[in-house]
């Protein structure tokens, strides 16, 4: 397989975890976003929609972190990213929704150039709009981690599962735009436990050939 991805994307970061954690090797393949290098012939020719991460499996393209994600599942079942009971997994899969539909679409790199780009927005106020939208995801998220006698160390259980794979790149995220993340000491708690473990740290933006 190759991952074409850049190091600080946030949905490039949870398709490297959930590699990771199925135990799938890949060739990383950088894209740098810094250089619009995804705005290229070249990455066209892989992804028409000329955003990242794409997965190529030999006479295949997958696009979109959660279809890829989902298809890791079915295609690797073990070890699973989803719990075996049908409202267990609903849950599961609400809480990475609260991150992969709620808090990243709006936050992600175009949207972020278009504000300083065409609106002229300074690097204050782009933070404090990543700040709004990550927070109200994040009060939303805490209240169901916390209120879930069930949920171990993971964001469900023991054992990391989808839910830290969406969660723990948009902490990296809240850091990196200086979101206070005291109000939330269930996710705190959760990255550091994620944290961990090989999986996590091996997929983490810092650890990543592009990043320098």
């Amino acid at each position: 397989m190759k991952l074409y991805n850049f190091f600080r994307s946030g949905s490039s970061h949870r398709l490297r975890i959930a590699l990771n954690l199925k135990g799938i090797a890949y060739d990383y393949v950088p894209v740098d976003l810094r250089t619009e290098e995804h705005l290229g012939a070249a990455f066209r020719a892989v992804n028409p929609q000329q955003l990242v991460p794409a997965l190529v499996d030999g006479e295949l393209t997958l696009i979109q972190s959660p279809a890829v994600i989902e298809w890791l599942e079915e295609r690797h079942p073990t070890p699973p990213l989803l719990p075996a009971n049908t409202e267990d997994r609903a849950r599961v899969r609400a809480m990475a929704a609260i991150v992969g539909c709620d808090i990243h679409p709006i936050n992600n790199r175009r949207i972020l150039e278009y504000l300083r780009q065409q609106l002229g927005t300074g690097e204050d106020a782009v933070n404090a709009w990543c700040g709004t939208w990550i927070s109200a995801g994040f009060e939303a998220l805490e209240a169901m981690l916390a209120a879930d006698r069930r949920r171990g160390r993971f964001c469900f259980g023991d054992t990391p599962g989808l839910a830290d794979v969406y969660l723990v790149p948009q902490v990296d995220s809240a850091r990196r735009f200086k979101v206070d993340l005291a109000p939330y000491p269930s996710i705190v708690a959760i990255d550091a436990a994620c944290a961990e473990l090989d999986a996590f740290r091996r997929a983490a933006p810092g650890a990543q050939p592009d990043a320098r």
